[in-house]
């Protein structure tokens, strides 16, 4: 209270919220080549960490607070009662730089439902651009690939045998062998690309922010939190933001671009006047706009883990438990940038169909090569494996809401997984096909036993009983500032804060529906289409 706030009169013409997936794009594509003077502020560090570059590291930094805001869900009511780790990147890079490096796109449909809900220019064959403007594709150009782009994307530089038996498996199956997820099918088994550049971590800060930092144009303010926006009438003028216990305010000529990711987006909206009136008012927050979207909408990947034991010491828990094998490793990595230190998350992967009604698949399987009790804990000391059966269109809608006027108190994040019936339905009937999968001959000599469920566990309510208690999510929250015309939606088709200007939110809280597949890459493709709006607008130099 009583603190002295120093104000930043000296205009720049574009402040951007947040330096993740999103705002690291815009600070690249919004001042290269031209004289548009941006502003970008992270309430994280630079990403200085070595545990961010070196792939397998995204395991430490799962819980590492310096660089996450480790936030956590609310129990739901009836169905997924405990908490559920909720990790965002609190760092230069945001969630690119401590996620697990899938590169995966999502389904075409995706994107052609977000244009049917009235969403013009976002369809595939809109978006299909934008992701091949971003990539720089190991395999090549294509109908659906480029090279040249700033996020490098790459096959592992090994196979693994696990890996290669989990797509075998499925192809016994019965379904298709599937080489690139990312091109004209997504159903069937195959190998998973990474957002690595050989065997470092290609973070949307190493490949967006880098080569930038050194523009004129271009100011990074790091470990700086933003507070609130400053309204002028409806009109967002500038914004007040804290570092080194330091209040400041410094204003836009043109627009706040905000890229603080699908939890904070939203609750920075709030605490500034932007929100459900009523909701405001009850923490005492003076009413910029009425936007009862704001915060609503959110949508996450429920998954199932299934955990095996295998008879292959070749998995991360013997890398970690064993110092001959870490040292070799580590050797490895060290000379040839190969080797597990250099492993994304998953090799291997399975997109199915388990609803007769189904268009598309509504399961993702990903084989990750390590078993814990928890996400980001200390792994079994057997050989273990998780097969994760994530939910791709869940029904189940929740909410992001800010608790009081401050933005240290994280906001209440209730997903209410599992809400809707269908998922439930859906995600048992993944979690049992999968099961059935495992049990295929290219695995049968390597999976020594079902560890978690246990085989006993078979029947509806036993297989949902278990979801319930060891769910968790593949960490890709969206939608609570989402785009369309309705009167639930936050931003018009070019992403524009209804009822209001000089804002607009840039980031995954602007899908209306969640895509198929993990959420970086359509993050990053969202900022690049953003970024071209922008600049049509305003001129690119």
């Amino acid at each position: 209270m009583g603190q002295n706030i120093s104000q930043n009169r000296s205009k720049v013409d574009f402040i951007i919220v947040g330096g993740g997936s999103a705002g690291c794009v815009l600070a690249n594509r919004l001042t290269d080549a031209t004289s548009h003077n941006v502003l970008l502020i992270e309430a994280g560090p630079q990403d200085t960490n070595p545990w961010i570059h070196i792939p397998i590291g995204y395991g430490k930094n799962f819980r590492n607070p310096a660089i996450n805001w480790m936030f956590q869900t609310e129990p739901g009511k009836r169905w997924v009662k405990t908490p559920v780790p909720t990790p965002r990147g609190k760092v230069i890079g945001g969630s690119s730089s401590i996620n697990g490096m899938v590169y995966m796109r999502g389904n075409q449909d995706d994107f052609n439902h977000w244009q049917q809900l009235g969403n013009a220019g976002w369809g595939f064959d809109d978006v299909l651009p934008y992701f091949k403007k971003s990539e720089n594709q190991q395999r090549g150009e294509g109908p659906y690939h480029a090279v040249g782009g700033p996020l490098w994307v790459s096959d592992p530089a090994q196979t693994h045998p696990i890996a290669q038996a989990y797509i075998k498996a499925g192809l016994q199956a019965g379904y298709d062998y599937n080489p690139d997820f990312n091109a004209n099918k997504q159903e069937g088994f195959g190998p998973i690309q990474w957002t690595t550049k050989k065997g470092r971590r290609s973070s949307a800060a190493t490949a967006y922010l880098k080569p930038a930092k050194a523009r004129r144009n271009l100011t990074i303010i790091s470990n700086a939190q933003v507070h609130k926006l400053i309204f002028e009438g409806s009109r967002a003028i500038g914004l007040e933001y804290e570092t080194s216990g330091n209040r400041h305010i410094v204003y836009a000529n043109n627009e706040i671009l905000m890229s603080a990711g699908a939890i904070h987006s939203p609750q920075i909206l709030q605490l500034s006047g932007v929100g459900d009136a009523a909701e405001l008012q009850q923490l005492g927050i003076p009413v910029i706009a009425d936007l009862k979207g704001v915060g609503q909408n959110l949508q996450d990947h429920v998954n199932a883990p299934l955990l095996y034991k295998t008879n292959l010491p070749v998995t991360a828990n013997s890398l970690y438990h064993n110092p001959l094998r870490k040292i070799t490793e580590g050797l490895k990595y060290i000379f040839s940038r190969t080797g597990m230190l250099a492993m994304g998350a998953c090799y291997s992967g399975g997109y199915i169909k388990v609803q007769p009604e189904a268009a598309n698949p509504d399961i993702q399987a990903l084989l990750l090569l390590f078993s814990t009790e928890d996400l980001g804990g200390v792994p079994h000391k057997f050989d273990g494996v998780t097969v994760n059966v994530a939910l791709m269109r869940p029904e189940s809608r929740g909410y992001v809401k800010a608790i009081d006027s401050h933005i240290s108190t994280p906001p209440i994040i209730q997903p209410n997984y599992l809400e809707a019936k269908s998922d439930r339905d859906t995600l048992v009937a993944g979690m049992n096909e999968i099961r059935r999968i495992i049990k295929q001959p290219a695995l049968s000599d390597n999976i020594l036993t079902e560890y978690s469920p246990t085989a006993d566990i078979q029947s509806y309510d036993d297989c949902l009983d278990f979801i319930c208690k060891r769910a968790r999510t593949s960490y890709h929250p969206v939608g609570t500032c989402k785009m369309g015309q309705d009167n639930m939606s936050v931003v018009d088709e070019r992403l524009r804060v209804r009822t209001l200007s000089g804002l607009r939110v840039i980031d995954a809280s602007i899908m209306p529906t969640i895509t198929s597949g993990n959420t970086n890459a359509p993050t990053i493709m969202i900022a690049e289409k953003a970024a071209d709006m922008i600049l049509s607008e305003y001129g690119a130099g």
